[in-house]
């Protein structure tokens, strides 16, 4: 799919034409000027940023402005990939008129083409309302993290009966509620296969397995930027963080030993 500026009707066409659909989280300048400049198809401004940039424990403690902020850095930097915001915590589950006008505030002045809300069925309604002011909204389903206190933990979702038929009807009411897209994250492989089966608009996977019409990935897991365990189903593809360790110790020996700045990296 060759086009210059990847859009909501980019995802359907995508999925109609059997072409995968890449997706990536990013929260500043540079990072979002590399992964667009690769030629990702979306970004997912994420509010994972509040665990893996802030050092927060969870994603509940980020805040609107947080977001905004990330949203704007990343927002600047991207021509052709799809601009997602991660709506966080508290930001829309509440009223339905404030909801919109959060949702707006990252189109407004986070520069955002959509928005991205976390909750099955029971969010439909916030959902067909921010489609009415013209705010394109993708789902996520399965393991939603702003409800990890209520589902007790990060647990894959899916496994019981009652669970599946949710999920089967919240994607089905996403989709008529407006939903441009759907995230489906930690369900298993073969529920996610009869989901993208069953609705005409694209699923993006994340620990759900290959048969979803994308992936999405946090940045810094496929990137090693840090040495502890990534999750299970994050494929790490380099190891920045002794790459980059070993950068910062060679420089520090080099100051310590004078070797930095040689006469190459000074004026006289």
């Amino acid at each position: 799919m060759d086009e210059k500026k990847i859009t909501t009707k980019t995802f359907r066409k995508m999925k109609k034409f059997g072409e995968k659909i890449s997706m990536l989280t990013a929260y500043d300048y540079p990072t979002g000027l590399i992964l667009d400049q690769a030629g990702i198809d979306s970004i997912l401004v994420g509010d994972s940023a509040g665990m893996v940039v802030l050092g927060d424990q969870n994603t509940l403690s980020i805040t609107m402005e947080n977001m905004l902020y990330h949203t704007k850095c990343v927002s600047k930097a991207v021509k052709r990939a799809l601009v997602i915001a991660d709506m966080p915590f508290l930001t829309y589950k509440i009223t339905v008129p404030e909801a919109v006008k959060n949702a707006g505030r990252f189109i407004q002045e986070g520069g955002a083409s959509a928005v991205k809300i976390e909750g099955g069925e029971e969010v439909c309604k916030i959902v067909r309302a921010m489609i009415f002011a013209d705010i394109p909204v993708m789902g996520h389903i399965g393991l939603t993290p702003q409800a990890v206190n209520k589902l007790g933990g990060y647990s894959m979702q899916g496994k019981k009966p009652e669970s599946v038929e949710y999920l089967l009807r919240s994607a089905k009411a996403l989709e008529d509620a407006g939903a441009f897209s759907i995230v489906l994250e930690n369900i298993p492989a073969l529920l996610a296969k009869e989901i993208t089966g069953k609705i005409q608009i694209p699923t993006i996977g994340i620990g759900a397995g290959p048969y979803c019409d994308g992936q999405v990935l946090v940045l810094h897991d496929i990137l090693g930027f840090y040495a502890d365990e990534s999750p299970k189903f994050a494929k790490k593809y380099i190891d920045l963080n002794k790459i980059i360790f070993n950068a910062v110790k060679q420089y520090s020996s080099e100051i310590k030993t004078k070797k930095f700045p040689s006469k190459k990296y000074f004026i006289k």
